[in-house]
């Protein structure tokens, strides 16, 4: 086993090569990364004392791995058959790693880590770099995406989606954090992040450049200069609405989709989203 640090210099100075340059050595330490990815040795992000931090190298490494395949044809998985980069193929579990990968069409990347008591209900999808903490549930139709970090027993409900941030490698990918529960058909993208125990409700879409309405703390919260979006701790959020004020749009009753938070997590909620646990 390569140690970390050794991973991290080789990568580096690989990176600045250019493609036609990179050999067997190259391939040999993407996979040592994406070992180490897949063992939750290394993460594309991490949790600090004050927020989330992106390691950039292993994003660099990620990146380099698709420089240094070549696509290739992966061997069939029933009627199914894959073409893609040879370094980033499909993984397979074993019943020792305690995850479930119901039948059914889906699929985990190489460089993925999946922990013991995750479930996958097909068809979903996890890409390289993701982190699934332990005892979450990734639903049917869901995504998550390349460095999305999701926490400890998270809910990723029916067509959820949790776009892939893997460039720029410095910016921060998206974050889901323990026990959120994230509703059906929602969208978390460029790197925002739904804080612990928070719920978005079915159909709430959490982009860059979205405002949040806080209704109960009459504040509002959006991406800035200091930091991503951030949903508070155990905010409950559901999709809302603002009057455009605008003469062409308030002649036609025109509006804009909003994200508005309208109370926060209460027994009442945590009855609701225990559900899940029954139906394990």
């Amino acid at each position: 086993m390569i140690p970390v640090e050794e991973i991290q210099e080789k990568l580096e100075a690989l990176a600045q090569l250019p493609t036609a340059a990179l050999g067997d050595e190259a391939r040999a330490v993407v996979d040592a990364l994406l070992d180490a990815l897949e063992a939750g040795r290394v993460r594309a992000a991490e949790p600090g004392p004050e927020a989330w931090r992106v390691n950039e190298w292993v994003k660099q490494g990620i990146l380099l791995a698709f420089r240094a395949g070549a696509v290739a044809a992966f061997e069939p998985a029933g009627p199914l058959s894959f073409v893609d980069k040879e370094t980033l193929p499909p993984r397979r579990f074993a019943a020792r790693d305690g995850v479930r990968i119901v039948p059914g069409g889906t699929a985990v990347r190489r460089g993925a880590f999946l922990a013991s008591g995750v479930v996958v209900m097909p068809p979903a999808y996890v890409n390289a770099g993701a982190h699934v903490g332990e005892g979450s549930m990734v639903d049917s139709h869901a995504l998550v995406g390349s460095c999305a970090q999701v926490g400890r027993r998270v809910h990723l409900s029916a067509g959820a989606m949790l776009g892939g941030v893997l460039e720029p490698i410095g910016a921060l990918p998206v974050i889901v954090e323990d026990e959120a529960l994230i509703g059906g058909n929602c969208g978390v993208y460029e790197g925002a992040v739904v804080g612990r125990r928070a719920v978005l409700g079915a159909g709430v879409i959490l982009t860059g450049g979205v405002t949040v309405y806080d209704l109960v703390k009459k504040t509002t919260y959006r991406r800035g200069p200091s930091g991503p979006l951030r949903i508070p701790e155990g905010a409950v959020v559901v999709p809302g609405s603002r009057k455009l004020l605008d003469p062409f749009a308030e002649r036609f009753g025109l509006s804009l989709h909003c994200p508005v938070i309208v109370k926060y997590r209460d027994d009442k909620t945590d009855a609701s989203a225990a559900l899940e646990s029954a139906l394990r």
